[in-house]
Order: structure tokens, then C-alpha cells, then sequence
């Protein structure tokens, strides 16, 4: 994959690649930040340096279906050592996945010091890099955030369901299969959490996975994510787009891509998702 500074994107300066992050292992400035679904991959073995932050302990609040709050997000960012001038750099497997997802939910707390390194995890292994068993020591920080902001990024089922009343773009990042409805989850996984198959009427499918290359996870150059999304899906970059998937991962990894790599302004992640659409009663879906 050629240079990030060449791929044509709307905001290059989000990513970083993994020789950036080797040439930072020991810059006080930057954090690296590991985040997987696979939650056996960081105790085997992580970059030099990193801290995990897990996609279900760290980021959800443990009881109500909603995400941590401003108090809980301050304790995490001093246990990991961040304050507000640090620059955050996301990891993880599934091509960023998510990482991806992370980083979204930072930004819903204003940490606008954020990068993902382009590849991931795989990238990183493939090159042959040091990874490490030791967690590192990390000194507490302090650090203020402003309450989570949930009217820019974030979208609700209620606005979902103007929106697809008004007949605004709407994508679905899931699999061709979760889409028809013939499965209510991904292929290989168990099939469970939803009621109802199908999707919201009027959504464009487009697999987040389309966006990163298999052999590396690196992001295709924005030529490519244009052919995709605007081609085949036919969204603009005006457009008010909301992404979902399954619980709002998936589409982080979209809503990654629109916002920063094509430089969509306005774009939401519905992370109540299928599991939350697909249970409610009276609302509309559409199967094949």
C-alpha cells in the first residue's frame, strides 16, 4: 500500500503508520492504544509500550446499554496515563475494527488527539515488529473531559427513524447475509440477540470490510472508497449520513472512513444498531 500522504484523503493526518509508531515507542507525548475483539490477543503479545482499552469493561457503562460517562472517562484516560494534550494512537484486530470504534467514542468526549495506525495489529505482526507480554507502567494522569457530547456523531432510534422517513442515506455495514435477513449475525458467529432479520428500508449495504485491504488491513486509497461508496452506493459528500451494523462497532469503522478519509461533515454511527431495531416493536424493515 502506498504512503498515507498519497492516497487522496480528506484528513490524512488520522492515521499513522506503523514505522510512525515504532519511531514513537518512547515519546512521552503519544499513547498507544490496543483494542480488540479478541481479548486473548493483548496479554499474548502487544507493541512495546501499549495499554489495552476493552471494547466492553472500559467503554460501556457495566449495567444500563449507553456508554461510560464523563466521570468514568476521566478515570480511564488517568489509568492509561493520557491527558488532554496526549495523542492517542488506536490499534487493534479485525483491521482496525475496533480500534476504530475507540476512537469514536473518544471523540465523543472531545479527545480530538487521536490517530489510528493504519494496518493494525495485522500489519504490525506481518512486518515481523517487537511485541511484548509486559504491560507497562504508567503513572496516573489527570485529566478533564467535558460531558459526552451525543448530538454530532451519535445517532438515536427515534432519529433514525425520521431519517429513513425523510429517505436520507442510510448504510448498513453488515454482511449481504445479516442484510437479507437470512442471518441475524455474522457468518460463523452464533446467530442470536435479535428477533426480527432484515434491515432498515430504504439502507444501501455496504460491508465495512470493503474499505481495508484483506492482505494487510491497511485503508484502500480514497479513489477506491469513492468507487465504493459513491459509485455503488451512490452517497455524496453532502449527504447526511447515518452507518449502523449490529451494536455499533461495524459502523465505526465506516463512519472512520466517511468522516476522516473522504471528509464527509456529516456523518452519525446508530450504535443501537440491529440488536436495538430489530427487537423494537412497530418499527419498519425490509428483508431480501
Amino acid at each position: 500500500m502506498s504512503d498515507i500522504s498519497q492516497r487522496g484523503y480528506a484528513h490524512p493526518d488520522v492515521l499513522v503508520s506503523t514505522d510512525w509508531v515504532a519511531a514513537h515507542l518512547a515519546d512521552p507525548g503519544v499513547r498507544v492504544v490496543e483494542s480488540n475483539e479478541d481479548p486473548l490477543l493483548y496479554p499474548s503479545g502487544h507493541v512495546p509500550g501499549a495499554v489495552e482499552v476493552d471494547w466492553a469493561a472500559d467503554l460501556n457503562d457495566p449495567v444500563r446499554r449507553d456508554y461510560l460517562d464523563r466521570g468514568a472517562f476521566e478515570s480511564l484516560m488517568s489509568r492509561i496515563g493520557v491527558t488532554r494534550e496526549t495523542t492517542v494512537v488506536f490499534y487493534g484486530d479485525k483491521s482496525n475494527w475496533w480500534a476504530c470504534y475507540a476512537f469514536w467514542i473518544f471523540q465523543l468526549f472531545g479527545h480530538t488527539h487521536a490517530r489510528v495506525m493504519d494496518g493494525g495489529r495485522l500489519k504490525w505482526e506481518r512486518e515481523g515488529r517487537t511485541l511484548t507480554r509486559e504491560k507497562p507502567a504508567i503513572a496516573p494522569t489527570s485529566y478533564t473531559a467535558p460531558e459526552r457530547d451525543d448530538t454530532h456523531i451519535r445517532a438515536f432510534r427515534d432519529q433514525v427513524l425520521r431519517h429513513q422517513a425523510a429517505g436520507l442515506p442510510l448504510v448498513d455495514v453488515r454482511s449481504p447475509q445479516e442484510f437479507s435477513g437470512e442471518r441475524t449475525h455474522m457468518p460463523e458467529y452464533p446467530q442470536e440477540g435479535v428477533l426480527r432479520g432484515g434491515h432498515i428500508p430504504g439502507a444501501k449495504n455496504v460491508p465495512w470490510a470493503r474499505a481495508a485491504n484483506p492482505e494487510d488491513g491497511t485503508f484502500k486509497p480514497a479513489g477506491d472508497l469513492r468507487r465504493i461508496y459513491e459509485g455503488e452506493a451512490g452517497l455524496g459528500s453532502g449527504d447526511d449520513v447515518i452507518a449502523y451494523c449490529r451494536i455499533g462497532e461495524r459502523s465505526s469503522h465506516t463512519w472512520f472512513v466517511l468522516t476522516y478519509l473522504l471528509g464527509y461533515p456529516r456523518v452519525r454511527n446508530y450504535d443501537g444498531s440491529w440488536t436495538e431495531w430489530g427487537n423494537s416493536v412497530g418499527l419498519p424493515i425490509q428483508r431480501g
